[in-house]
């Protein structure tokens, strides 16, 4: 597993292509999530960030055709999370988008208008492949994760974590029955005190999960107390970086 490109492709790879935590120099950043992820016949865009011309100007530098995305997923249904979805489809419209079963029926409406195939989520279900989803969680908040198979186990992508970062990543372990391998996306920990972060790490430590990758709304200081805890299975996660998974 490496943070940078080198070597034959592995079966998966991702990189986060919006992010307001930096990370590659030269890549703009912006509050929000987005990653690509590439694994056997698709290209997944996990989240599409706030701004559509950012997302662009970053896929241009790192190199990252927007008409070769054949599939995205939207984690929710924030601004910085669905913001450049219409940039995305104004370079290939003809995608198939994955949303919570609870997403507004006008905002699927307006999709299927521009020739995305909208597929609504409820439940945890295989998505294609080795991709799939924890289903929409919470009450407040609906939300759903990406879960990809890896031979080491699983990667567990969120873009906000608002039904709470523990229960989701149990739901992804428990709905395939595998340990989770990397946990990486945003973990909405920014506001919360320094000892209930420290649970959050002793309850994802006794889960099992072995890496991890926090960013975007996790907090400065929760993304430290993670480097700590993990050390050399602690990955950075901002914009720009590049995770490959065996």
């Amino acid at each position: 597993m490496s943070n940078g490109p080198g070597g034959s492709r592995p079966p998966l790879r991702i990189t986060v292509v919006y992010n307001n935590v930096p990370h590659s120099p030269g890549l703009a950043t912006a509050w929000g999530f987005a990653a690509v992820v590439e694994t056997v016949g698709h290209t997944v865009l996990f989240d599409t960030g706030a701004d559509g011309q950012t997302l662009l100007a970053n896929l241009r530098k790192l190199d990252i055709d927007p008409r070769s995305v054949d599939t995205v997923v939207l984690s929710h249904m924030h601004g910085d999370h669905t913001g450049g979805l219409d940039n995305v489809l104004a370079r290939r419209s003809d995608v198939t988008v994955y949303v919570p079963r609870s997403t507004a029926s006008n905002f699927c409406r307006a999709l299927r208008r521009r020739g995305a195939r909208v597929e609504a989520v409820g439940g945890a279900q295989r998505l294609f492949g080795n991709v799939h989803s924890t289903g929409e969680m919470g009450r407040d908040i609906r939300e759903q994760a990406l879960i990809l198979e890896a031979r080491l186990g699983l990667v567990v992508m969120t873009g906000c974590a608002h039904p709470g970062i523990v229960a989701m990543a149990k739901t992804a372990r428990d709905y395939l029955g595998r340990d989770i391998y990397l946990l990486m996306g945003g973990f909405h920990l920014l506001r919360y005190s320094p000892a209930a972060n420290r649970k959050t790490i002793d309850d994802l430590r006794r889960m099992g999960v072995r890496k991890v990758a926090p960013s975007h709304c996790t907090g400065d200081e929760a993304i430290a107390m993670f480097r700590s805890t993990w050390g050399k299975d602690y990955l950075d996660g901002g914009c720009g970086a590049v995770i490959e998974v065996p």
